[in-house]
């Protein structure tokens, strides 16, 4: 299949001399080192916060989890699958027919996630994990009537309501918890079927993430990201978190968009796009600011004008449906923010986790996205409003670089303070593509690998 080449390669000066290389190479050492200095300062100064005043609530600051060194069934599978994809994963995506690819993708992901997951065995990697006193299952049983449900759950939002949610439901529109009502009543209840659903969904948000970067800033690149979307860190939380079955709805919403902006017949793309936008707002209340990144997707389109109309018509279908049903999601919102200050989120500290986060994102996203966004920036600072609109790396850059804008609204909003290792997959998804800016792949990608590998078997993280 012949492919057409970008108008602008990536980090065109580093790869035309050697002095250029060289010096984009240190340059990226310097960004990898204060981020790494950064994620060592957020576990120093969170260790010593936690230990003396217990503000921080978490176990091994600044993520959520206990040091427990491990191993489990999932460990010669996740070192099998980082080798592969460290030898073959570079080579594969270069010459393998599209289509393929994109499975190839999905199912290297899968067993990504899967054998991270698994390397805490099943009970307590996946099966176990959505079952726990905060989390969704435990409220499968309210649900018998969803309509009278929806109706009365901002009544049982707030600490000192009757019966009041878990925090996880209480912190999420209803949405959210349908989602495991519905798997429930389709015959597959409990923890084992409800994490092998999030992991499931989970990781086609890799190939979602695919699709667009193709449509938006051309093949080449999309292909040099496909091993990054494999081997991410991240795949650590997306196993078994239901953020990243949120990750994956609006991955796949802003996929739908990419599709209807550069398509020829927008309206089938247009509408599913709206109608999973929608359907994001009621998953998380934070998702709302998927809407950056759905901007940048929209700018970058050509066709955007004959798109609008039917995503806008797909998006209002959630919200007049949950309104019917009886739940009003601003008044919702307007309880969840006065329940987060009555839990842990009214005794953490902004100053810490303001920047702290950051380092959780570190965590997630890996060094090699670190100087990926070292290159993208520099790329959109070489470049010109024209060029950004033009130029295919440049273009990449600013669809990152909108989904660090989310991030970094987020972090500043004081609605994330920690957890965000697991909040903030549905943005952090989005940074992976700029690992296609690096050269020399392999490197890089042992290096994602070895963090997620550390991670899971030093950490029994909180999901």
């Amino acid at each position: 299949m012949k492919r057409t080449p970008p108008r602008s390669t990536p980090s065109r000066t580093d790869l035309r001399e050697p002095a250029g290389r060289a010096r984009g190479s240190l340059r990226d050492g310097y960004a990898v080192a204060a981020a790494a200095a950064l994620v060592l300062a957020a576990a120093l100064v969170g260790t010593h916060l936690q230990d003396r005043y217990g503000t921080l609530r978490v176990g091994r600051p600044p993520l959520v989890g206990d040091w427990m060194p491990h191993v489990g069934p999932g460990t010669p599978a996740a070192l099998a699958v980082a080798v592969a994809v460290v030898a073959y994963g570079p080579s594969l995506a270069a010459r393998l027919p599209w289509r393929p690819l994109l499975f190839a993708v999905w199912g290297g992901a899968l067993a990504w996630t899967w054998s991270l997951a698994l390397v805490d065995g099943w009970q307590r990697g996946v099966a176990g994990r959505l079952t726990t006193r905060h989390e969704y299952l435990q409220v499968i049983d309210r649900f018998q009537d969803i309509p009278e449900t929806l109706r009365d759950f901002h009544a049982h939002i707030l600490i000192g309501a009757p019966d009041n949610w878990p925090a996880h439901v209480a912190g999420h529109p209803p949405g959210a918890p349908l989602t495991f009502v519905l798997l429930d009543r389709i015959g597959l209840g409990g923890g084992g079927w409800a994490g092998a659903f999030v992991i499931t969904a989970g990781t086609t948000a890799a190939v979602a993430v695919l699709v667009t970067v193709r449509r938006l800033a051309g093949e080449d690149l999309a292909r040099r990201a496909a091993p990054f979307l494999v081997l991410a860190p991240a795949a650590v939380w997306t196993g078994t978190s239901a953020d990243g079955w949120f990750a994956a709805v609006a991955a796949w919403a802003l996929a739908l968009l990419a599709l209807a902006v550069t398509g020829r017949r927008p309206a089938w793309t247009g509408l599913g796009a709206g109608l999973l936008c929608g359907l994001t707002v009621y998953l998380s209340y934070g998702l709302t600011l998927i809407a950056v990144t759905a901007a940048a997707v929209l700018l970058l389109g050509t066709g955007r004008l004959r798109a609008l109309p039917y995503a806008a018509a797909g998006f209002l279908v959630a919200p007049a449906v949950f309104t019917a049903l009886g739940f009003d999601w601003w008044e919702a919102y307007r309880l969840l923010v006065t329940r987060y200050y009555q839990g842990a989120g009214g005794v953490r500290p902004y100053g810490y986790w303001v920047w702290a986060n950051l380092a959780c994102t570190v965590l997630v996203v890996g060094p090699a996205t670190v100087a990926g966004l070292r290159r993208g920036g520099a790329e959109l600072w070489r470049s010109g409003r024209a060029a950004v609109l033009r130029d295919r790396a440049p273009r990449l850059a600013l669809l990152v670089g909108s989904a660090l804008l989310a991030l970094l609204i987020a972090d500043l909003s004081g609605m994330s303070k920690a957890e965000t290792e697991r909040i903030w997959l549905p943005f952090a998804l989005w940074l992976l593509p700029a690992c296609s800016f690096l050269p020399g792949p392999r490197g890089w990608l042992a290096g994602q690998a070895a963090l997620a590998l550390l991670l899971n078997h030093l950490v029994l993280t909180g999901w």
